[in-house]
């Protein structure tokens, strides 16, 4: 017997087969409910995966951006390591130059009025901050008692430099003692002292008195040597003699080493000079100077100083230069350094040796201990095993010696023209 279930079942079926229409209606309905439920889905499977795609592309956008930004940062980060390779050079004549200067020279000038003048100027050096200078430039001072002079050279000097756009240091060097002024032998320390502070590319020899008048008179150096003084108020700004090569010069690191520097020997006033210019000649460079124009100096007077008398020697000394300017010069700069201030407009050197102006071997920097003079021998043997019994060394390459009370044999060590290595060596000589 069949259940409820059946009958029912059994009455749909019979009623479907008597009424073709209610068929219809019921297939109908049966695919609108398979629409219905299909587009259901559809939907909702859209809806998750626009949803999953769209946290995709936002991760996508955020880490583009990210990169791009990071892009830019390395970009800016490279921009500024590289700025300081991108610098152009200063031009060799700055649209700063004014001419025909007027100088000052005010009584009551202090030391703190010309540093306030030049901020810029730190522990004597300066270098320009828009552009790359065109040669870096020691300017040297040889200096004693003439505080006031020095004054005012470097009130007028800092501007006038800094016009032409130089990297620059301005040496003093200051001889300690009473004994005779030697300035040639100032300007040699000066040279060896500066040098290792920095690879300086130009020097300038610079007496205290001298101001120049026109910042067109450039303090570079050239491919010969360079005179600068062509003319002076105190003599009717006339070069003093033909061939006069003194007041203010200005030669390359390499140059000056060429011709062994200045001589050593010349105490008091007078010679120098004219010795530096045989040198010069001597080593078939020519000697190169600005029009009259430009190179004008002022002089500022004084009398005759104390410990600088005339050297009445100078003309016999000048017959002997192309004898002994090998051997008298930077490679046998004798002396004791006292101190080196790095002062806010000027680096100080002070230094004391002893008078040789008699002849005799370099004397004694202190009781006990003393200087043998530097010597020129053929062939330099680096660092031999066994010390030499003769010390032998390259054209130029120079040995130089300091017998110490401490140690029976003399210290000896390898000149290079310009520098003393650090390392001393010891010899039997």
């Amino acid at each position: 017997m069949p259940g409820p279930l059946s009958t029912t079942y059994y009455r749909f079926a019979a009623a479907i087969s008597e009424s073709p229409e209610l068929l219809r209606i019921l297939l109908l309905m049966i695919l609108i409910i398979i629409i219905v439920a299909w587009t259901t889905m559809y939907l909702f499977e859209s809806t998750r995966y626009t949803s999953r795609h769209k946290i995709k592309a936002g991760t996508f956008w955020r880490v583009a951006a990210h990169e791009e930004e990071k892009k830019d940062k390395s970009q800016t980060a490279m921009e500024d390591a590289t700025k300081g390779l991108d610098v152009k050079t200063c031009p060799q004549l700055s649209t700063n130059l004014k001419g025909i200067l007027e100088l000052s020279f005010n009584p009551s000038l202090t030391i703190e009025e010309v540093q306030s003048k030049n901020p810029s100027v730190e522990n004597g050096v300066y270098q320009p901050e828009s552009c790359r200078a065109q040669q870096r430039v020691a300017i040297l001072i040889p200096h004693r008692n003439r505080e006031k002079h020095l004054l005012y050279l470097l009130d007028n000097l800092h501007p006038f430099l800094q016009r032409q756009q130089l990297e620059y240091g301005i040496y003093v060097i200051h001889q300690a003692g009473n004994m005779k002024f030697n300035r040639a032998k100032l300007l040699n320390i000066g040279y060896l002292e500066a040098l290792k502070e920095k690879k300086w590319d130009c020097f300038i020899f610079h007496d205290v008195d001298l101001v120049p008048e026109n910042d067109f008179n450039l303090y570079l150096c050239d491919s010969e040597p360079k005179h600068l003084v062509v003319g002076r108020n105190a003599t009717g700004y006339r070069l003093r003699y033909k061939g006069y090569f003194g007041g203010v010069s200005a030669m390359t690191r390499d140059q000056f080493a060429k011709v062994n520097g200045y001589s050593n020997n010349y105490w008091g006033w007078g010679g120098e000079d004219d010795d530096l210019r045989q040198r010069v000649l001597l080593q078939k460079m020519t000697i190169v100077q600005p029009p009259l124009e430009i190179a004008k100096y002022t002089m500022i007077f004084h009398s005759r100083d104390k410990g600088n008398e005339v050297n009445n020697k100078r003309m016999q000394q000048l017959k002997s230069v192309s004898k002994v300017y090998k051997t008298d010069g930077l490679n046998s700069c004798s002396y004791k350094l006292l101190s080196i201030e790095h002062n806010p407009l000027y680096i100080n050197i002070t230094s004391t040796y002893r008078n040789q102006s008699k002849g005799g071997r370099a004397g004694p920097t202190t009781k006990s201990d003393s200087q043998v003079p530097c010597i020129n021998i053929k062939s330099y043997v680096d660092e031999p095993s066994d010390p030499p019994s003769q010390v032998v060394l390259s054209d130029h390459v120079f040995p130089c010696c300091l017998k110490l009370s401490i140690h029976p044999q003399p210290v000896c060590w390898p000149f290079r023209q310009g520098m003393i290595p650090p390392i001393v060596y010891l010899y039997t000589v």
